[in-house]
């Protein structure tokens, strides 16, 4: 199987070592440059400077058609559920697959999935827009791979392959026969007398559970621009995540006669933007901040390296992937010698020389000179979603394909035919929000009341507390997965396995020694959030980043609200080590 060295993968992303980034220009130059990252940093600022709450995911009224499930079918009506399971997940997508076939293998047959869409596959069940696909390798990216004995068919998996494979570990699992779809939790409320997690719904259902997982990800629910007029649209318009291919046809055809608008150039709006430029009449690209495009250099799985892989061939990759770099005696002592701010500047210079080849690939493949020029990122790599397109930049070259660039601004009003902008009207059959999805803080979505009835959102506002960013002291048998504090990685679903092998472990132990239910100790929590500090905050990276949904749009927040930055390879050490000393770190009941 072929291996591109010469390109930057993401798997690697923000690896830049201060061993080998040696400056290839003068200081004053990566200063220079610097300086035009805050320039255009304090532009959006000046523009959007609430943050966050420039954007909405409060869809209902005149908005709610942008949250409807276009994928489902009519709602069947059924009657509420009130019974009781060992174990209960709050969403159906990665983070709940991988770790019930872990609960599986320890044995625990009451698993219950309960999913607001009409089957599992969480991001990979909403997002079916022209072009969805993964931009991790899929060998690294798709879990359980030894346990389905399946390969990918292509270095990045596409999204029907994705989504076919989290039906297929459902039902190897025998995840459906439990499984509630078309069903939203409202509330998980802690019985302590009984010991048991209470769960309401949206369809009118309490059901008990005795271990809750909040697996609904930080990044579930669609949210829209606050743009003055929105609403007045008279043509059609939907989000990424809700496509509709009624109106779109599957192939696009429904576009050819069709002035089409999309809002946004993220990382699904990078996917669908060559599609929609090659089947549209007109095509316009309304464009705030420009994304990285770097190179995607996708190919079929060679059958032959299929072929010859060994049991257990993905584990070992990600073993390998967890090994610690060898240093060399003389790496070490130069590492040693070499000061903090030393360090900081040759990550910083190696950074900019990236993007600045993301620039150059810009010039060589956009024809307009002033295209090129809107379309380069002026940011630091990894302060917003890099993306990895072959077929994106080639677009603008088409004749029919536009890009409005807002210079920062975004839109801020539309009429009843389309965007306005600078005083131009924009008439469009069609708009495509591309605005993404909501940022959950504490990742998860219901009311959640622990001991005392205290409201986990009320704990958190002085600062969020968990351990390990999956326990919350107060909070007895509840785990979350994917939320603050814990380790990002881009392959999300390296830590999503290494969290769900982790809580797994923690409720075959709690099963094994007759204990009803285990909750952090308050040191624990206490050391947890202490970690998370002392590893966030050594720079300025956060608040230098133009705004985006990792910083929270530039939002200040503090050092606690944020992910534990300490490195994977720590976080998956530090995970074994509190599993290895149970007893240390969490108080054990018995009823």
């Amino acid at each position: 199987m072929k291996e591109s060295k010469d390109i930057p993968q993401p798997q690697v992303i923000g690896a830049f070592n201060v061993l080998s980034s040696k400056a290839t220009k003068p200081q004053e130059y990566y200063d220079r440059i610097k300086q035009k990252f805050a320039e255009e940093r304090d532009l959006r600022l000046k523009y959007r400077p609430e943050g966050t709450a420039q954007y909405t995911s409060d869809l209902t009224g005149a908005l709610a058609k942008y949250e409807i499930d276009p994928y489902g079918g009519e709602i069947t009506p059924r009657e509420p559920i009130n019974d009781t399971v060992e174990c209960l997940f709050i969403g159906g997508g990665f983070s709940a697959l991988l770790t019930s076939a872990r609960l599986r293998e320890y044995g625990v047959e009451s698993i219950r999935i309960v999913e607001r869409g009409a089957d599992v596959g969480g991001t990979w069940y909403w997002n079916r827009y022209p072009g969805v696909a993964c931009d991790v390798p899929s060998y690294d990216y798709l879990p359980l791979l030894d346990e389905m004995d399946y390969v990918p068919k292509n270095r990045y998996a596409k999204g029907p392959e994705i989504y076919a494979h989290c039906q297929a570990i459902a039902r190897k699992y025998n995840l459906y026969e439990l499984a509630t779809f078309r069903t939203t939790v409202t509330s998980t409320v802690w019985d302590d007398a009984e010991k048991m997690w209470h769960i309401t719904t949206d369809r009118g259902d309490h059901m008990r559970a005795r271990f809750v997982i909040c697996a609904n990800g930080t990044l579930s629910k669609p949210k829209l621009s606050k743009i003055k007029g929105m609403e007045l649209f008279k043509g059609h318009s939907f989000h990424t995540s809700r496509w509709d291919y009624a109106y779109t046809k599957e192939d696009l055809s429904g576009l050819a006669d069709k002035v089409v608008g999309i809002i946004g150039t993220g990382a699904s709006a990078v996917q669908a933007i060559p599609r929609l430029g090659a089947a549209a009449k007109e095509l316009y690209v309304f464009q705030r901040t420009p994304s990285s495009i770097d190179i995607r250099n996708d190919w079929a799985t060679d059958p032959n390296w299929a072929r010859k892989l060994s049991l257990g061939w993905q584990a070992k990759r990600r073993a390998r992937a967890l090994m610690e770099p060898q240093l060399t005696d003389e790496q070490k002592a130069e590492l040693a010698a070499m000061s903090r701010a030393e360090k900081i500047r040759r990550q910083e210079n190696a950074n900019i020389d990236y993007m600045t080849r993301i620039h150059r690939r810009i010039d060589e493949l956009v024809k307009d000179k002033v295209t090129a020029e809107a379309l380069k990122p002026w940011y630091m790599f990894m302060c917003k979603r890099p993306c990895f397109d072959d077929e994106y930049l080639p677009i603008f070259n088409r004749p029919n394909v536009h890009l409005v660039d807002t210079k920062g601004k975004g839109i801020t009003e539309i009429t009843e035919k389309g965007p306005l902008f600078e005083g131009k009207q924009y008439e469009l059959d069609v708009l495509i929000y591309a605005t993404g999805f909501e940022v959950q803080k504490t990742g998860i979505y219901n009311q959640v009341k622990g001991e005392r009835g205290l409201d986990l959102n009320d704990k958190y506002r002085d600062g969020i507390r968990t351990l390990l960013g999956i326990h919350s002291q107060g909070y007895p048998n509840l785990f979350i997965m994917g939320g603050y504090q814990a380790s990002f990685q881009f392959n999300l679903t390296d830590m999503l396995q290494t969290q769900g092998d982790h809580i797994a472990a923690c409720i075959d132990y709690a099963r094994r020694h007759g204990y009803q239910s285990m909750d952090a100790t308050a040191e624990a929590e206490e050391w947890w959030v202490q970690e998370v500090i002392e590893h966030r905050g050594k720079t300025t990276r956060n608040q230098d980043c133009t705004p985006g949904y990792y910083n929270f749009e530039g939002e200040s927040n503090r050092r606690q609200d944020g992910n534990y930055n300490g490195g994977f390879r720590q976080y998956f050490t530090h995970l074994g080590e509190v599993r290895a000393k149970m007893e240390e770190h969490f108080v054990f009941t018995k009823k």
